[in-house]
């Protein structure tokens, strides 16, 4: 089987037609607001850019993952299985700077059609898709009765069914498939590769993860498309044909609600709070740090204007230079020391929240330094937006 990232007809016709809420006039501001025009407009076609360089990015390492999946479910080997897993951490983080274009009905995330449930949807209860330690026979993959075929539709239609742990797609049921359950103590799960050659269900399991792969390309060639300068009447096109303010509105709502609300609060807080590895974000590869640099780093990219591939340009800090020029100036400070701060946080996450792990202890102190700074910088991105007359609220 030869994954492709190619969109089907009836999915692309969905994204394509996707609308932000936008009219089809020229860019304008609000007459409350303070946005110098020209430059908001070029801050807002920047942000256009670099979302799809960044999307694109991400569709190259995930490609590339799919080749070595593919390569491992022809051949299963604990050589071909370690360059898969390899694959995913490789993939991972292209995808995590980009949900920063979250959180504002974009075509990653728009009611009833955006992929992102697909894509990224955890905590999963791994129970839901294969075996679990005392439950041999759990999951999809073991129930050929009532799930005789394991093709993308069937994978995305069980996706978050009954619940919204009962995750089949994307990222992390792909990484539960690689890797199995974390027993370990100090490092990630150790599914064997013979999970694929010799354990029952075994050619399910292939058939699984073949399609959850396949699924996730989709998904993402999907949202890259939508934000294609090349392409016709899709997202890009009403997005940059929105007024300026709500253009802006909806930069600011992205990296602003990722900041505080999804990465410092869903993603940290609640793990660190309840010292739950079940609530760790990338807990059966142990990657849940390198995540939580990604989506800082994703921030940053939206404030500072650069992008993967260098493609650099004015982001958020250059409009708020022209009302205050120091105030944009602490606002570069803060992401970049968010970033740093989250770099310090010893892997893997999942040492910091045992019990018995005192909160003085320095993984823990380096993860309530990275919260801690995330949601400074939230009130710094949205003070200064509203000091422009832009309205915005986030968590």
């Amino acid at each position: 089987m030869k994954f492709s990232a190619v969109l089907p007809a009836a999915l692309a016709a969905v994204l394509i037609v996707s609308s932000c809420g936008g009219s089809d006039e020229a860019s304008t501001t609000d007459e409350s607001s303070t946005v110098d025009s020209a430059v908001g407009s070029e801050v807002v076609g920047h942000y256009a850019d670099g979302v799809y360089v960044s999307y694109a990015a991400s569709v190259e390492s995930a490609t590339k993952m799919g080749d070595d999946i593919e390569a491992f479910l022809d051949d299963p080997t604990e050589d071909t299985l370690a360059t898969a897993r390899k694959a995913w951490l490789t993939a991972r983080p292209d995808y995590g700077v980009t949900e920063a274009f979250r959180f504002y009905g974009g075509p990653i995330d728009a009611d009833d059609t955006g992929p992102e449930g697909r894509l990224n949807a955890w905590p999963m209860d791994e129970s839901y898709v294969d075996y679990v330690e005392g439950d041999p026979e759990a999951g999809i993959i073991n129930d050929p009765d009532e799930y005789p075929t394991l093709d993308t539709d069937t994978l995305a239609s069980l996706n978050e069914a009954g619940g919204e742990t009962n995750v089949s797609t994307g990222w992390h049921a792909i990484e539960f498939l690689l890797w199995g359950q974390d027993l370990s103590e100090d490092g990630p799960g150790e599914r064997p590769a013979t999970d694929y050659t010799d354990a029952p269900n075994a050619d399910r399991r292939s058939e699984y993860l073949a399609s959850a792969t396949q699924l996730l390309l989709t998904d993402l060639q999907g949202v890259t498309d939508a934000w294609d300068p090349d392409g016709d009447d899709n997202f890009r096109v009403k997005f940059l044909a929105l007024p300026t303010d709500e253009a802006l509105t909806n930069i600011v709502t992205g990296a602003g609600e990722l900041s505080r609300g999804e990465l410092a609060g869903e993603r940290m807080s609640v793990a660190y709070t309840e010292r739950s590895e079940e609530d760790e974000h990338s807990c059966f590869s142990d990657n849940t740090t390198e995540d939580i640099v990604a989506n800082a780093q994703g921030v940053a990219n939206v404030v500072t204007g650069d992008y993967p591939g260098g493609v650099t340009g004015p982001g958020l800090a250059q409009l708020f230079a022209e009302n205050d020029k120091a105030a944009a100036d602490e606002l570069v400070e803060a992401v970049e020391t968010s970033v740093a701060d989250a770099e310090e946080i010893p892997a893997p996450f999942d040492q910091h929240l045992r019990d018995g792990v005192g909160d003085d202890e320095p993984g823990r102190l380096a993860i309530k330094t990275t919260m801690d700074a995330l949601s400074a910088q939230t009130d710094l991105v949205v003070a200064q937006a509203s000091d422009l007359g832009l309205s915005v609220e986030v968590s």
